[in-house]
């Protein structure tokens, strides 16, 4: 009887040692004059980038050809940057909706450049705008994706405040469901501002791109409060000069895995 129940119960120890369920999210923060920005890991992977199956008729031209993108880890915020941080870094506040949670907006792709390169001083730590590949990586939910229309969601109202559901009014982050990392609002509230320069996409499989070396227009992903559903969709683009300033136009770091491998 005893050996038998010692038998069964290392028969069991195996499945009780390496039974595993879905690995957990990897956040980091780093504190930056006492206000946390939480960074998630976006883990290595291939993705098919553009205007994909789930996007259906609504993706446009410059969404396609879709094509195949590798990516090595890195790490993207859980929010879009917020007037409190802003203000905390800039000592002034360019958006027209204040509100301390809210994402601070009215930005150019330079202005964003120039409240990095303070941040980085103040913090010393190297944050970045993401590239549009790693915007629409993580908007899709990296190596957990689950092929969404949306960054999180079929449902565009669980996860985006857009045209339909917002009204007048530009909402603090966090406020709607986050994605399969956990990330919020990279569907609708703002448009976020990527490094890329503007341009086509081309059919070959790419690793870590950052577009263009050269060009006009910078990219903005993401749609905003004020688009429409269609724009808030994971592959959606827009192009804006680089000195555009737009209440709608808002933006979201990046970090290098190397900055925690110190």
């Amino acid at each position: 009887m005893k050996k038998t129940l010692l038998f069964t119960l290392l028969a069991a120890l195996p499945f009780v040692m390496f039974a595993q369920g879905p690995k957990p999210i990897i956040t980091d923060t780093i504190w930056v004059k006492g206000i946390p920005v939480v960074l998630v890991k976006v883990e290595a992977g291939t993705f098919q980038m553009g205007g994909t199956n789930e996007q259906s008729v609504a993706a446009k031209r410059d969404e396609k050809p879709e094509h195949s993108v590798t990516l090595c880890d890195y790490y993207i915020a859980q929010t879009e940057v917020t007037q409190e941080l802003w203000q905390t870094i800039m000592d002034n506040n360019p958006s027209s909706m204040k509100g301390s949670n809210r994402p601070v907006h009215n930005v150019s792709w330079y202005d964003c450049l120039e409240f990095i390169e303070t941040l980085n001083t103040v913090s010393g730590r190297k944050f970045r705008l993401p590239t549009e590949a790693e915007w629409e990586y993580a908007a899709r939910g990296g190596n957990r994706s689950k092929g969404f229309r949306f960054a999180g969601s079929n449902n565009v109202e669980k996860v985006a405040w857009n045209a339909e559901s917002a009204g007048i009014e530009l909402y603090y982050v966090m406020q709607r469901q986050p994605n399969e990392l956990g990330i919020f609002d990279m569907s609708g509230n703002v448009w976020e501002w990527c490094n890329d320069v503007y341009a086509p996409y081309s059919d070959k499989a790419q690793t870590n791109p950052k577009g263009p070396e050269y060009g006009d227009d910078r990219v903005l992903r993401g749609g905003s409060w004020q688009s429409s559903r269609t724009d808030c969709r994971v592959s959606s683009r827009k192009n804006a000069i680089p000195y555009d300033r737009q209440e709608t136009y808002g933006l979201r770091l990046a970090v290098d895995i190397s900055e925690f491998r110190n």
